[in-house]
C-alpha cells in the first residue's frame, strides 16, 4: 500500500491551562490555527493586544509562566493487518505532552525536530480526541539547569537549557514573548511493508551520491529506483533482512553546473527516489540538487591562515548579511515573505546569508528561494552566545535534531558551510565562562567532536567551522584577525566606525551599527507622545545594553547630536549608513587577504531600534542603500592605508574593469575646482587596486571635498568630521513630476550637498525610493524615483528631503 498522508490542521480549540493568565482568557476556549501560536490565536480573537505596539510585549509577560491544551477531534480507522498508523508532528514548541482519548503517546522538549507516535491499535473509526499540553518552557528550563548546573549565558532566562529558539526568550534586538503552539504541520501517515525514513542526495559538480535509510517492521523484499531529471535512472536492491539503507552512487558528468548569484546560472535538477515493493511504489520522496563543489581553504601563509570559500574553483568574496527570523511569530512568516526578504538582500548585491545559531533551522522554503536565487547560505547550529550542557536531557536533542535537519537541508546547493554556533567558543576564552564553569562542561564536545562526526557521517561534501568567530584547531584566539573568522564589536560597543581600521581580518562574519525604524515603523508602532528617544515605549523597543548612549557617542565623533527627536532620527540612521559603509569598503579593499564581509543584520523580527538595513516592516533603512552601493560588483571609495589616503577601484566581476579613468577632484563647496587630475583604472578580475592620492593642498578643510568619478560611480572624502564642516544648510531646489507609478522628484543643488536622501516613507507609509545618500556638486541634478499609490503635494517631498546639510547649523 503506498504512503497515505492527512493533514491534521483543522477543527482545534486552545485554551489557558494555568499559569498568571489574566481573567478574561483563563476560561475562553479559542478556535486555533494550526500551524500556529497561543499569541496569535489570542490576537487573532481579539483577547490580546498585538505585543509588537507600544508597552504591549512587558504587558503580556504573564505569558512565559502559562499552561495550554490544543485540542481538536480525530475520527480515523485503525490499523488494518500489517498497517502502520503515525501520528506526526514536524514541530511543537516547546515543552508539550501528546494525548490520544486521555492516552499519553509520549512527551517533548525540543521545537527544532520532529516527533512521530505509533497510534494504529489506538485509532477507533469513531470520533477521538488528539490533545496537545504545552508547559512553560521557562518552568522545564530551570527545572534543568537545577539538576545539571548552571552554564554562562548573557540573559536572564536559561534559554540554554531548553532547545526552543534562544531568541524567543528575549534577546538585544528581539522581544520576550516565548510562544508555545504546534508551531509546523501535522498529520497522519499510514503505510505498510516500508517506508522512507530519511533521504540525502549530495551532489557535487558531476556526481550525485543518494543515501536512503528504510523504516521496516520486517523482512520484505524492497529496491530503490532514483530518477535523475528525465534522463537517468537508476534501481537497487536492498537486502531483504538486517538494515536496510544503502548509497546509490551515480555519475553525472555532463551535469549543468549551479552558481551563486554574479557567476553563472542557478540550474537545479529534480531528483525522485521511490521505495518499491513487488513492483509497487510504497513511497517516494522528491527534492532538487544543484551540481557544484564547494571547499573552503584554510592553507597558511604570511599573514596567518586564509579563509576563503571556493565554489567549482572559484575563490568567492562573501558579499553577506546576517540572517535572523522574519518575524518572532514564526508561523506568520510565509514563502512570500521569505521571497521579499531574500530578494532584498540579493538587490543589496548580497551572495550569502548567515542563518545565525540564535534562531531556527530554517524554513525548506528559505533554502528553495536561494536555491533559486544563487544565494550562498551559511548554516549555524543553533546554539548561540551561551554555554550548553554536554549531558542528558540536553545532548540527546542536540544531536537528534542536528541528524535530522542535516538530512533535510542536504540537498540544498545554496548551502555551502556549516559553523558549530554563534560566539560560544569566544565567550568561553573571553568572557569569564571558566571560572564560571568550574569545570562543568560547555559545548567544545559538540564543535570538535559531534557535528564533525555527525557531518562527515551525513554531509561530506561541505566544509565545517567550529564557530564564528574560531580559528583553525584550537591554540590561536577565536578572534584572531590572522586566522578564521572574526566578529568586530569593539567599534559599535566602545569605540567608533573608523575602529575597523586597525584589523585586517581574513572573514568578518559579523559588524555592524545600529539605528531606529523607518519613521513610518515607528509611528506605526509608538503613540505620537512617546516619539521621543527616551519615553518608555521606545526604549522598549530599544533591547541593547546602552543602545541609545552608543547611539548618540557614535554621533559625537562625526556630527552634533540633535535635540529634536525628528532630527536625532535622522541623524543616526545616517550614522548607521556611514559606518555600514565605511566597514564594507574597508574589508572589501584588502581582498584577497580578506574573503569575506557578513553585516550584522539584513533583517529585524518586530519594529525596534536595531543594527537591521531593513526594518521590522520591511522598510529600507538608508544604511540598505549605503551597503548596495559598497557591495556593488564594482565599487569606489576612499580609505586610508598606512596612514595615506588612497582611492579604491573594488572589480568583483569576471571581466577586467580597463574601460574608464577615475577623475580625482578637490572641489570647494561652492563648486571650484581647486586640483584635479585622472588615474587610469586597470583592475584585473575579482581584484582590487589602490591608487595613492599623496599630499593635497587643503586651504580650508571645512569648505573643501574630494571626489572621485568613474564609470558612474561616485567616492568622496571630506577633510573634516560634519560638526566642523560649512555646509549650506538651505534645501536644495526641488521640481516634482507624477508619472505611472509614483513620482519623480528631481533635485538640484546650489552648493555641496552631502547624502541627499528623500525618505519616501515620510511622505506616505507605503511610498519607497528606488535611492538615496547621493552627493551633489552645485549645479548638479539627481532625479529620485518614488512609487506609491498616494496622492503627495510638493511641499511633502520637500519636508521628506534630508541631508548631511540639513542637520547643519
Amino acid at each position: 500500500m503506498v504512503m497515505r498522508k492527512t493533514e491534521l490542521h483543522n477543527g482545534w480549540t486552545v485554551r489557558a491551562t494555568g499559569g498568571p493568565v489574566p481573567p478574561e482568557i483563563a476560561d475562553v476556549t479559542v478556535p486555533a490555527t494550526v500551524p500556529g501560536t497561543v499569541h496569535t490565536d489570542l490576537l487573532a480573537a481579539g483577547l490580546i493586544p498585538d505585543p509588537y505596539l507600544g508597552e504591549n510585549e512587558a504587558a503580556l509577560a504573564w505569558f512565559h509562566r502559562s499552561s495550554w491544551r490544543y485540542d481538536t477531534v480525530l475520527r480515523a480507522a485503525p490499523a488494518e493487518p500489517g498497517e502502520r498508523v503515525e501520528l506526526v508532528f514536524d514541530g511543537l514548541d516547546t515543552v508539550a505532552s501528546i494525548e490520544l482519548d486521555g492516552v499519553e503517546l509520549g512527551r517533548t522538549a525540543n521545537m527544532h525536530r520532529s516527533f512521530r507516535f505509533d497510534v494504529g491499535t489506538l485509532l477507533t473509526g469513531e470520533d477521538q480526541t488528539l490533545t496537545v499540553r504545552f508547559e512553560p518552557a521557562l518552568d522545564y528550563a530551570e527545572k534543568v539547569q537545577q539538576e545539571i548546573g548552571e552554564r554562562p549565558r548573557p540573559y536572564p532566562h536559561p534559554f540554554n537549557a531548553v532547545r526552543k529558539m534562544a531568541c524567543s526568550f528575549g534577546w538585544d534586538w528581539g522581544p520576550d514573548l516565548q510562544t508555545a503552539g504546534i508551531w509546523k504541520p501535522v498529520r497522519l501517515e499510514r503505510w505498510s511493508v516500508a517506508r522512507l525514513a530519511a533521504v540525502r542526495p549530495l551532489a557535487t559538480r558531476t556526481h550525485l551520491s543518494v543515501a536512503v535509510d528504510v523504516e521496516r517492521p520486517a523482512d520484505a523484499t524492497l529496491a530503490l529506483e532514483v530518477l535523475v531529471g528525465e534522463g537517468i535512472r537508476r534501481r537497487h536492491p536492498l537486502p531483504r533482512t538486517g538494515p536496510a539503507t544503502a548509497t546509490v552512487e551515480i555519475d553525472v558528468p555532463d551535469a549543468p553546473v549551479w552558481w551563486p548569484a554574479g557567476y553563472g546560472e542557478q540550474t537545479l535538477v529534480p531528483i525522485t527516489v521511490k521505495l518499491l515493493h513487488q513492483g509497487d511504489t510504497l513511497d517516494r520522496h522528491d527534492s532538487q540538487v544543484g551540481f557544484r563543489d564547494v571547499r573552503l581553504d584554510e592553507s597558511p601563509d604570511e599573514h596567518g591562515t586564509a579563509f576563503t570559500l571556493v565554489v567549482n574553483d572559484q575563490p568567492i568574496f562573501v558579499r553577506g548579511f546576517n540572517w535572523i527570523p522574519e518575524d518572532h511569530l514564526l508561523t506568520r512568516i510565509t514563502r512570500t515573505r521569505l521571497e521579499r526578504a531574500v530578494d532584498r538582500a540579493a538587490a543589496a548585491n548580497a551572495n550569502l546569508l548567515r542563518v545565525w545559531g540564535g534562531g531556527i533551522w530554517e524554513s525548506d522554503d528559505f533554502y528553495d528561494v536561494c536555491d533559486a536565487r544563487g544565494i550562498l547560505v551559511w548554516q549555524d547550529f543553533p546554539l548561540a552566545c551561551a554555554g550548553y550542557a554536554e549531558e542528558e536531557p540536553i545532548r540527546s536533542e542536540i544531536l537528534a535534531e542536528a541528524r535530522e535537519n542535516v538530512t533535510r537541508l542536504a540537498p540544498h546547493p545554496s548551502l555551502i558551510l556549516w559553523n558549530g554556533g554563534n560566539e560560544n567558543i569566544w565567550g568561553y576564552e573571553d568572557w569569564g565562562w571558566k571560572a564560571a564553569l568550574n569545570g562543568l562542561t560547555w559545548g567544545a564536545r559538540y564543535y570538535y567532536e559531534d557535528f564533525p562526526a555527525l557531518l562527515a557521517e551525513l554531509d561530506p561534501t561541505r566544509p565545517y567551522h567550529p564557530g564564528s568567530p574560531s580559528s583553525p584547531g584550537q591554540d590561536a584566539h577565536p578572534n584572531d584577525d590572522r586566522h578564521g573568522t572574526r566578529h568586530e564589536w569593539e567599534a559599535w560597543n566602545r569605540e567608533d566606525y573608523t575602529f575597523h581600521d586597525r584589523f585586517v581580518p581574513r572573514f568578518c562574519s559579523e559588524f555592524g551599527w545600529q539605528a531606529p525604524p523607518a519613521w513610518s515603523t515607528l509611528t506605526e508602532t509608538l503613540e505620537p507622545g512617546d516619539l521621543r528617544k527616551d519615553s518608555p515605549a521606545f526604549l522598549l523597543h530599544q533591547k541593547a545594553e546602552d543602545g541609545n548612549g552608543k547611539l548618540d557617542r557614535g554621533l559625537t565623533h562625526h556630527m552634533r547630536v540633535p535635540s529634536d527627536f525628528d532630527d536625532w532620527h535622522w541623524a543616526t540612521q545616517l550614522n548607521q549608513a556611514r559606518a555600514t559603509r565605511h566597514a564594507v569598503l574597508h574589508l572589501r579593499s584588502h581582498a584577497p587577504r580578506t574573503m569575506g564581509s557578513i553585516l550584522w543584520q539584513l533583517n529585524d523580527c518586530w519594529p525596534v531600534t536595531s543594527w537591521a538595513v531593513v526594518d521590522g516592516a520591511e522598510r529600507l533603512k538608508p544604511a540598505w542603500y549605503a551597503v548596495r552601493s559598497a557591495y556593488a560588483p564594482r565599487a569606489l571609495g576612499f580609505v586610508t592605508r598606512d596612514g595615506g589616503l588612497m582611492l579604491v577601484a573594488i572589480n568583483d566581476t569576471a571581466e577586467a574593469w580597463t574601460d574608464a579613468a577615475a577623475q580625482i577632484r578637490q572641489i570647494g563647496f561652492d563648486g571650484k575646482t581647486i586640483s584635479e587630475r585622472t588615474a587610469d583604472l586597470d583592475v584585473p578580475a575579482h581584484g582590487v587596486r589602490l591608487i595613492p592620492i599623496g599630499e593635497l593642498a587643503v586651504a580650508d578643510p571645512t569648505r573643501e571635498v574630494l571626489v572621485a568619478d568613474a564609470g558612474g560611480l561616485r567616492a568622496t572624502h571630506l577633510f573634516a568630521e560634519d560638526h566642523s564642516l560649512a555646509f549650506d544648510p538651505a534645501p536644495p531646489a526641488m521640481d516634482v513630476r507624477r508619472v505611472g507609478t509614483g513620482y519623480e522628484v528631481t533635485v538640484t543643488a546650489t552648493a555641496y550637498l552631502r547624502d541627499g536622501a528623500l525618505l519616501a516613507d515620510r511622505v506616505a507609509p507605503d511610498a519607497t525610493v528606488d535611492d538615496m545618500l547621493i552627493d551633489l556638486l552645485p549645479g548638479e541634478s539627481h532625479t529620485f524615483s518614488v512609487t506609491t499609490t498616494a496622492t503627495v503635494d510638493d511641499a511633502a517631498f520637500l519636508a521628506a528631503l534630508r541631508s548631511a546639510n540639513s542637520l547643519a547649523g
